[in-house]
């Protein structure tokens, strides 16, 4: 399957994805054989302040390389300094048009194309790029627009992508981020899902836990699917012999 990556890198900074990894993205995008054709990030870069500012400008350097490293290709939008009527000085800088243009341009050589934004103005992006042919698979952090949701063909919230945003864990901790399924409320166990990456895609598993496992008073969370848990896997054995993993630790990431 042909992919294309469109990052809409100001949305999800400012939206819960600072510090997103973008080679565990283009990990995804290259999971189940596909093959990454294009991969394009559109960032906002303030040249007034690259001029008096080394350690921005120094910082941005990095972080462009370290895209690139990625196989992202950088698309900057220069940040416009306005001053109102006012005498408020505001700045903008929105690179949604060049996103929707690229995409738009490049589809006819695409099977699938991954918008990682959570900005409702997509939406028509959305449509027209599936009226071309592509399945358009939308990942984002938090304030998602409900809209962009139901237009994409799927939606995954990147705090389920495996990696994606790193978490805080001891060396030889399995540390995983998922949702509570089958909760039962009267005795307290249910089991988290969760994704985990390999050659063949992303794979749901699950993992056996109970609510004394907890941090805190979140036992009335586990039976609402949309809330996010990051917990740690140990591993053991019953009575019998027989493998029983079980999540520990458990916290409600929120989003």
């Amino acid at each position: 399957m042909k992919t294309g990556i469109y990052v809409d890198s100001e949305n999800i900074r400012l939206c819960g994805g600072y510090g997103m990894r973008y080679d565990a993205l283009a990990n995804l995008a290259k999971a189940d054989s596909s093959l990454l054709l294009r991969a394009n990030a559109y960032l906002a870069e303030d040249r007034e302040r690259s001029k008096e500012d080394p350690d921005y400008r120094q910082r941005m350097h990095r972080y462009h390389h370290v895209l690139r490293q990625c196989g992202f290709r950088v698309i900057k939008k220069v940040v416009k300094h306005f001053v109102d009527d006012e005498g408020i000085l505001t700045t903008k800088a929105n690179a949604d048009m060049d996103l929707a243009i690229d995409a738009l341009q490049q589809a006819r050589n695409l099977d699938r194309v991954i918008l990682v934004s959570g900005d409702g103005d997509f939406v028509r992006l959305v449509q027209a790029l599936q009226s071309m042919g592509c399945r358009v698979e939308v990942i984002a952090f938090r304030n998602v627009s409900a809209e962009l949701k139901e237009a994409a063909d799927s939606y995954l919230s990147g705090y389920l992508v495996p990696r994606l945003l790193p978490i805080t864990a001891a060396q030889d901790e399995d540390r995983q981020r998922g949702w509570a399924v089958n909760y039962n409320t009267d005795r307290g166990f249910g089991f988290m899902r969760y994704y985990r990456l390999g050659p063949e895609g992303l794979r749901q598993e699950s993992v056996f836990f109970h609510c004394s496992k907890a941090q805190g008073n979140i036992d009335h969370l586990f039976s609402d699917p949309g809330h996010i848990f990051e917990f740690t896997i140990v591993r053991g054995q019953d009575e019998s012999g027989k493998v029983k993993n079980e999540a520990i630790d458990i916290r409600h990431v929120e989003i």
